[in-house]
């Protein structure tokens, strides 16, 4: 792009014409946590307070801020009572009786799937490719009619977590390069199920593909896109610097790509941070000295930062939310597999004794949320246009669409934001096409551009 300094596109009409007002839908904001755990942790004995009261967990988030309870499911684990489909009911009946909307994470597999492993399910373990791919499906289709049976039809549907390897596999093959043409197809039979579904269903979930740590999730998705898995509404990564190469500015740069690479929404459906760094219990804590960020320490002050923090950074980079993993998994009398207690009570949004942490507060925090962008410019004999633009993150010239008399770019900014922006008739003329500034203003907006 040849750049025009000093243009200021909400200051100069007379250059680019009157700036109006965008009419688009203001997509849906998603601010949660995943308790998971919540009716193991009840019959454990855990007690929540808050405000010198005994709480319940779902009602306290929904109270403090949350929308969104995400809720795990697993096909047969006959190693605990937990996260089965009678289970998940009881969740999600609690969850909608607080006023949260669920996210029903399918992990497709008896025990936990993660991007180290991803496991099959003992029933489906010696099916073929085909067989398993019909299996998924009626698993994923007759788990949402049984729970749309009772009233408690998810929201948000999660097809696998964290697979970044190949899905409804074993652990001799999880460091195996991905058979695209088996996981499309695996992934292919879980989307089916949730539109067929959606279908004949009152309730229309949403379907997210999620993978863990932002420096693997470009990757997966391109080659996810050439395999022809592509339809999904939302994008879900998980962030824990422990486990992540990537700083958090370079999360919000990998969101950034990624909203305008897919047409999808991009969440932080997975994150953490520690309050301490001490134990309540003799089982190993899973967030330690390794997984805090420089400016964060390991207080609550500093846990309520990285929250916030984060959060901001998630929606001034397009992303539309974020939620909390496991923020009441306390220490109790009850045994693990890993041994009596918590591996996690120390990155819990309660303290040691139950007691609601500052943390919580970040699900209140006045954030400032982007504001659809309309970039329009009068269409006249070509066939095509591109757009490109440093909001753009470094994706490349990208096709705009065309509405009547125009051809037109839908994005959202932040308030306040200065964006570089030029097009042309193809994409590789964009790079030498003349370019404007623009400031972005506090509403939606239209920006008429020049040919």
């Amino acid at each position: 792009m040849t750049r025009s300094f000093g243009v200021n596109l909400l200051a100069c009409a007379a250059l680019l014409g009157v700036v109006g007002q965008a009419k688009a839908a203001q997509p849906p904001f998603y601010l949660g946590v995943d308790i998971s755990y919540a009716n193991e942790m009840d019959d454990c004995g855990a007690v929540y307070r808050a405000g010198g009261q005994t709480v319940d967990q779902y009602a306290f988030f929904k109270s403090a801020g949350a929308n969104v309870a995400r809720i795990r499911i697993w096909n047969d684990p006959d190693w605990t009572p937990y996260s089965n489909l009678a289970d998940v009911k009881k969740s999600i009946a609690r969850a909608h009786k607080a006023g949260l909307q669920v996210l029903l994470d399918f992990h497709y597999s008896d025990d936990w799937a993660d991007g180290d492993k991803q496991i099959a399910p003992k029933a489906w373990a010696r099916l073929s490719t085909p067989e398993q791919a019909k299996a998924l499906y009626a698993f994923t289709h007759d788990t949402l009619v049984a729970l749309d049976r009772e009233g408690l039809a998810p929201e948000l549907v999660q097809v696998g977590n964290e697979t970044n390897g190949e899905i409804v596999s074993s652990l001799a093959k999880a460091k195996e390069p991905i058979d695209w043409d088996r996981n499309a197809l695996l992934f292919n039979a879980g989307i089916k199920a949730v539109r067929d579904f959606s279908a004949t269903a009152k309730v229309k979930p949403r379907v997210m593909l999620h993978i863990a740590q932002p420096e693997n999730v470009e990757p997966w998705f391109a080659a996810a896109r050439k395999a022809g898995v592509t339809d999904f509404d939302l994008i879900g990564i998980s962030y824990y610097s422990k486990w992540s190469k990537r700083s958090m500015a370079q999360l919000g740069e990998t969101i950034n790509r990624l909203r305008h690479l897919y047409a999808a929404d991009v969440l932080v459906v997975e994150t953490a941070y520690p309050f301490t760094t001490d134990n309540a219990d003799s089982s190993p804590n899973l967030l330690g000295e390794d997984s805090l960020i420089a400016g964060y320490p390991a207080t609550p002050a500093g846990q309520k930062k990285y929250l916030t923090d984060l959060t901001q950074l998630v929606f001034a980079s397009g992303g539309v939310g974020v939620v909390y993993w496991e923020p009441s998994w306390l220490s109790t009398k009850c045994k693990t597999r890993w041994g009596t207690g918590s591996n996690w009570e120390n990155a819990a949004l309660f303290d040691f004794k139950g007691q609601a942490l500052e943390g919580v507060d970040w699900l209140k925090t006045p954030y400032v949320h982007p504001v659809d962008v309309q970039f329009r410019v009068a269409a006249t004999d070509e066939a095509q246009r591109f757009i490109d633009g440093d909001f753009l993150g470094g994706v490349g010239a990208r096709a705009m669409v065309r509405d009547g008399a125009f051809w037109v770019y839908r994005t959202r900014l932040t308030p306040g934001a200065k964006v570089t922006v030029a097009t042309a008739a193809s994409a590789q003329a964009v790079a030498d096409a003349s370019a404007s500034e623009a400031v972005i203003g506090p509403r939606a907006t239209v920006i008429p551009l020049k040919p």
